[in-house]
């Protein structure tokens, strides 16, 4: 694996170029870094992106290049992947993905019209985006679960993230959701007080689950 850093000093942004099972140019990684750094103007103060690349085992899938980009600014967090034939055309689908999030982003804070609301956006763009693995587990650690009888599979749960309780609508959680590129989210319904988790359907919609007394 190899890390390339470089910051830009006017903007005071730090961005981080990485690679795991897969070699990068030296003359693309400094093309990267540029298209990287013209995202600025949709997400003004950034403070970090991260753009790691890695390969796809999966021998059918023809695009084998993997960019995955992470952008940090003001307490924002937008991520998103995309596949490639090379690095650049990954970074690039990359970055059009970016930027449809990003403009969306503007878009949705900037009809924030008073003081109320304003500090509710503010909570809602510096809110953890980490998904609550712990609930399951316990902080930290691993846990192997039995799977029963003999024969049955084993799970191990291998990582755990804590959370903040984050008190949100069921539609501001699923924004929240594909700002940051998951298939599901876990929040405290604002409607309920209770626990629930939106999730991404295989048609393309948005289901929800809500506990019940």
């Amino acid at each position: 694996q190899r890390t390339t850093r470089r910051r830009n000093e006017e903007a005071d942004v730090q961005i981080r170029v990485s690679a795991r099972h897969t070699n990068v140019r030296d003359q693309d990684r400094g093309l990267i870094v540029e298209k990287i750094e013209r995202l600025g103007k949709y997400l003004p103060g950034m403070e970090l992106a991260e753009i790691h690349f890695s390969a796809e085992r999966n021998p059918r899938i023809a695009d084998k290049e993997v960019c995955e980009v992470t952008l940090k600014g003001h307490g924002h967090h937008v991520r998103c992947k995309a596949n490639g034939p090379d690095h650049l055309t990954a970074v690039d689908r990359a970055i059009a993905k970016l930027e449809n999030k990003l403009h969306r982003l503007k878009t949705k804070l900037a009809r924030k019209p008073n003081h109320r609301e304003t500090s509710k956006a503010k909570l809602w763009a510096t809110a953890s985006t980490d998904l609550p693995v712990d609930e399951l587990v316990g902080a930290g650690g691993s846990v192997a679960i039995d799977g029963g009888p003999e024969g049955a599979p084993q799970f191990n749960i291998v990582r755990t993230k804590q959370v903040e309780k984050l008190v949100l609508t069921a539609h501001e959680a699923a924004e929240r959701m594909d700002l940051v590129d998951h298939d599901f989210y876990f929040f405290t319904n604002a409607e309920t007080g209770r626990p629930a988790v939106v999730y991404l359907r295989d048609d393309g919609d948005i289901g929800l689950i809500d506990e019940i007394d």
